[in-house]
């Protein structure tokens, strides 16, 4: 039926316009520190059937091998996100952090909860805590003295500080990473910053260098993983899309229009 037609090249059109959605949020993130890209998964929709493959055609028990099936459309399927490494910028700020392999920053929230985070923009505020720029602490939280003259953060995620008249150098605090069975699966929040949930997995937690976490780079942060040449690609790709479904439409009302002038 050409009505038929006319709906699927409607749900075409409302896939590819998600499409360019996601497409578009990659591209506006292409700068945005510990951003990772999104790709849109499609699934087809369900099948009507005319003549079910694997039916009887005869009262002898012929089979017949393929029937008949019309597709109904397209869907999103999922929008999941590629977790893979960004490249590194050197920022020389001392409080610029990166991780190098796996694991999250944690970020404790107002309300309780504990985002995690790749980014690694950090300050110190008016009490000297290490929080993002929104305010928020670090969890566990670490709290560097006021007259300290320099702070070293090595791979393992020590805090180290030099104080006024001290040849050594003091520990204030240890940075700890968290790691999940299915980073994808990650709720995001806004601010670079993501929730668990149960699809993620509860977190793990552990300091950096050991196991199979990353190690913590100072002065540096991670770009985006957005591959911008990619993501054109991509969107080049969706318009052509879209347009072929408004096509689909286009040709369908068109033989609808004929159907209704016959006389």
């Amino acid at each position: 039926m050409v009505t038929r037609s006319l709906d699927i090249g409607a749900t075409g059109m409302l896939a590819q316009q998600l499409n360019v959605d996601v497409i578009s949020n990659n591209i506006a993130n292409m700068t945005t520190s510990g951003f990772k890209r999104q790709r849109a998964e499609f699934h087809d929709l369900m099948y009507q059937n005319k003549i079910r493959p694997g039916s009887t055609s005869s009262d002898v028990g012929t089979i017949v091998p393929s029937g008949i099936q019309f597709g109904l459309g397209v869907n999103i399927g999922s929008v999941y996100r590629l977790h893979e490494q960004g490249t590194m910028q050197v920022t020389d700020n001392v409080l610029d952090l990166a991780i190098a392999g796996k694991g999250y920053f944690q970020i404790a929230l107002p309300n309780g909860d504990t985002a995690y985070t790749r980014s690694g923009v950090f300050q110190l505020n008016q009490d000297g805590e290490i929080v993002t720029a929104q305010g928020y602490p670090i969890d566990p939280g670490i709290t560097v003295p006021e007259d300290a003259e320099e702070i070293i953060i090595n791979n393992s995620g020590e805090v180290l500080v030099r104080l006024p008249g001290q040849v050594a150098i003091s520990n204030v605090g240890q940075l700890q990473l968290a790691t999940f069975q299915n980073p994808s699966g990650l709720a995001a929040i806004g601010d670079t910053m993501f929730l668990e949930t149960e699809g993620s997995g509860t977190a793990t937690v552990g300091n950096p260098a050991e196991d199979d976490f990353g190690v913590i780079e100072q002065g540096l942060l991670e770009n985006s993983n957005v591959n911008v040449v990619e993501e054109i690609t991509n969107l080049i790709a969706a318009q052509r899309s879209y347009e072929m479904n408004s096509n689909v439409i286009t040709t369908s009302d068109e033989m609808l229009q004929t159907i209704t002038q016959l006389r």
